[in-house]
């Protein structure tokens, strides 16, 4: 799959595509709806299938400082892309400046003169161009013009997760945030992923004998509540069962808020300076201060044992 930063990187001679727009924030079974079929309309025409999203995310933009909690990174975003189908990503850089463009300059300069439109697909909400003032209906209408057609994709799927509200990027942040990952990877398809770079911590878990990878999360990462998780470690290409920490660490009076995650049953590992992965799959209880070091060991045997065993049932189920 290629990736493009900025219209400059699209190859000069590319042809006809189908282009869908959009942030696609943590790519959730409401965005691959409309990826999917993108994808299957490019193959129907015999052309590629390319994904336009932005960054820095165009709330930070508009409004400075409320750019929010993400659910993927842009690395991620592709490799859930490229695994839906999709030929290309392009990334536009969303500045001051870009924010400016008319919905009509805006449907010119990237969907006609770059990517050579020759469908659009999108969900029925999708806003675009300057005070998000384009509208599906405005798309199509120039589609009239500029030889390209426009569908518009259902994207309304709902399940338990919030209560059976519509899945979106907004309900999967707040979930995240209140920790209930497993209303999180309903609505994702798949457990929320933290990623970072394996940095020292203070060593004590190592001294208890439970060593964590300290992960240096991405910066705007959506981490989920403090607690204790079941989840998985991903570092260098393996997946290892992991009990996932997520807090400020007040058996020892901490204050920075972190993520460390022990990898199961596993000796030896040197992670530091490794970017990793972490996958969350079940809360298992929040974060406590107990009476002594010895009733801290015993709850984190006790938590390892859940999460052996969640991890467990949920590969052997898969």
């Amino acid at each position: 799959m290629q990736r493009w930063r900025g219209l400059e990187e699209i190859p000069q001679d590319w042809g006809r595509s189908v282009v869908t727009i959009g942030s696609y924030d943590g790519v959730h079974r409401g965005h691959q709806l409309i990826i999917g079929r993108a994808v299957e309309r490019a193959r129907e025409l015999g052309v590629p299938a390319v994904v336009v999203t932005f960054d820095p995310h165009p709330s930070e933009v508009v409004r400075p400082g409320s750019h929010p909690p993400l659910l993927a990174p842009h690395h991620r975003r592709a490799e859930l892309m490229a695994e839906l189908g999709v030929d290309a990503v392009l990334i536009l850089p969303f500045t001051a400046e870009f924010s400016k463009l008319s919905p009509a300059d805006f449907i010119v300069k990237v969907l006609v003169d770059k990517l050579h439109a020759r469908a659009v697909v999108e969900g029925p909400n999708f806003r675009f161009g300057h005070r998000a003032a384009g509208t599906v209906d405005y798309l199509t209408e120039l589609g009239a013009t500029y030889d390209y057609e426009v569908e518009v994709v259902d994207l309304y799927v709902t399940g338990e997760a919030g209560g059976g509200q519509p899945f979106s990027s907004t309900l999967t942040r707040r979930l995240v945030a209140e920790g209930d990952v497993t209303g999180a990877a309903e609505i994702l398809g798949r457990p929320h992923r933290v990623e970072g770079v394996v940095v020292r911590g203070a060593q004590r878990g190592r001294e208890l004998g439970y060593p964590t990878a300290n992960v240096e999360t991405l910066p705007h990462t959506a981490i989920p509540a403090d607690g204790v998780y079941a989840g998985w470690l991903t570092a260098d290409g393996e997946r290892m069962p992991a009990a996932i920490s997520v807090g400020t660490n007040p058996q020892f009076d901490g204050t920075e808020r972190t993520v460390e995650a022990y990898a199961i049953d596993r000796v030896g590992l040197d992670l530091y300076g490794l970017h990793v992965a972490v996958d969350f799959l079940a809360y298992v209880r929040g974060q406590r201060k107990f009476a002594s070091i010895e009733a801290l060991l015993e709850a984190i045997g006790d938590d390892v044992k859940r999460c052996r065993d969640l991890t467990g049932a949920y590969d052997a189920a898969s």
